[in-house]
This record gives C-alpha cells, sequence and structure tokens, in this order.
C-alpha cells in the first residue's frame, strides 16, 4: 500500500495543524503517513507519495525550515515521485500561496508527476485551514480506487 510523506513548510504553526490533521485522515483510510518538519530529499520515500504543505512567509518566500528542501529540488530528478500540493497563505497580499506556487514549479520541473491540482487556501476565508486541507484531501481519498489506482501506478510505466 502506498504512503503519504507529509512535507511541511511552516513559521508559525498552521501548517503543522494541517498535516497533523492529514495524518489523521490517512489514517482513518488505513494509509501510513510520516510528517517532515525538516525535510532533506534524500531522507524521503521516492515510491510514497509526497503531500507538501507549505504556508508563504515575507514576500512570497519560503519558511526556513523548508528552503533547504527547496533549493535541493532546483538540480533534482524526480521523474518517478508522485505528489500532491497544499499551499496557505493570506489572500491580502500580492504574493498569495506563492511559496506553494513556486513549490509546484519546482516539482514539474524536477519532472514529479502531480496527482491533483493545487489546493490554495486562503487563510480569511478559511481561518481553520485544516478543515479545508481535510476535506481536499478526503475528495481525492474518496474518489473511485484513488488509493488503489495510485498503488499500481507507476510514473514512467
Amino acid at each position: 500500500m502506498s504512503s503519504f510523506e507529509i512535507i511541511v513548510g511552516s513559521m508559525l504553526g498552521a501548517t503543522e495543524y494541517v498535516a497533523d490533521a492529514l495524518t489523521e485522515k490517512l489514517t482513518s483510510y488505513g494509509v501510513n503517513s510520516t510528517i517532515h518538519l525538516a525535510p532533506e530529499l534524500d531522507e524521503l520515500n521516492p515510491q510514497a507519495i509526497w503531500l507538501i504543505c507549505t504556508s508563504t512567509h515575507g514576500a512570497g518566500d519560503f519558511p526556513d525550515n523548508i528552503q533547504p528542501f527547496a533549493r535541493q529540488l532546483q538540480n533534482a530528478s524526480l521523474n518517478d515521485t508522485r505528489y500532491m500540493l497544499i499551499g496557505l497563505g493570506d489572500s491580502s497580499y500580492d504574493t498569495f500561496c506563492e511559496a506553494g506556487k513556486t513549490m509546484h514549479r519546482l516539482m514539474q520541473n524536477a519532472g514529479a508527476h502531480n496527482l491533483s491540482e493545487p489546493c490554495y487556501i486562503d487563510v480569511l476565508s478559511h481561518p481553520i485551514p485544516e478543515d479545508e486541507a481535510v476535506d481536499w484531501l478526503e475528495s481525492h481519498l474518496q474518489r473511485d480506487n484513488f488509493i488503489q489506482t495510485v498503488n499500481h501506478t507507476r510514473v514512467g510505466v
């Protein structure tokens, strides 16, 4: 069975709450997951689905804890990697979810296979972002045979 690597970019903790809630939801579906608060590319399971959750800091920047991971992605080859992405942001800023959008581009440029359109959560509209994130994930988990499909899908086959 596929497992999920939950990669967290967070400065103030909201994204960590999202990751915890996603882990609970995955567990309820019988799916294992591991949360990475200081992700390192060589420590992630390339056979797992990467669920990347990041907030945006400052003027569209990555949070400090995920900046090294983002730099590692610039030279990575992830042709066999499958991922999903959740970005948290505040729509009152011009750089709404910019870190999530940049992470999505980095993953695409590295050749990773996106299993879903990214979920960008506006914390002004959703003050409890973990509820929105769980609803988004569950909409995928409830799709006919999503878990079975990702268990048998190999990128490039």
